[in-house]
């Protein structure tokens, strides 16, 4: 037991869990995408591991960006202002994205980019998240492929942070309130 775990209450998803969802989603992913040369874009930093599991679990061809975005800083819950911090590097005009993510919780930075990747002439943006949170949702939005549909606690783990650490860890659980001062996320 790593010492990081002492400040998980409980795990959600186990690692088995997480690569059996994956690997569904990523079956699932192809029979829609097979024909579509998708662009996938992860969303930094958090969707990183997600984004490498669920590429080799979707044996289509396709190219992926990165594009990191900024809405919680250090903080527990979403400003609503969404920046970006690192652009995507190459011409979607056309193209069929697919953004991962790793969490649905408010929804303001995924109604964000799909409606900026729309204006820079992508062709259709599908929404991949690991986790779908729609107790917390603040605008209309549904996620295309979701892993996992989970409760409102503090999720970290598998990417997932409180204050970049965490990510490392390989399953999903729950932070000890008293990890981040038993606020909400």
């Amino acid at each position: 037991m790593g010492t990081m775990d002492q400040d998980i209450l409980k795990v959600l998803y186990t690692e088995k869990q997480i690569a059996a969802r994956i690997e569904a989603m990523g079956m699932e992913m192809y029979e829609d995408l097979k024909d579509k040369n998708p662009l996938f874009v992860s969303v930094l930093r958090g969707a990183f591991i997600f984004m490498a599991d669920i590429v080799r679990a979707c044996q289509v061809r396709c190219d992926v960006e990165f594009i990191a975005v900024s809405s919680y800083g250090n903080a527990t819950s979403s400003s609503g202002a969404v920046k970006i911090t690192h652009d995507i590097q190459q011409d979607i005009t056309g193209r069929n994205l697919v953004v991962i993510e790793d969490i649905l919780d408010s929804g303001n930075t995924l109604c964000f980019l799909k409606q900026y990747f729309a204006t820079k002439g992508a062709a259709s943006v599908s929404i991949c998240t690991l986790l779908d949170k729609p107790s917390r949702r603040t605008k209309v939005i549904t996620a295309d492929y979701i892993g996992f549909t989970v409760p409102d606690e503090f999720v970290v783990g598998y990417g997932l942070d409180y204050c970049q650490k965490y990510r490392n860890l390989p399953y999903i659980g729950v932070l000890k309130p008293e990890v981040y001062g038993g606020n909400d996320e």
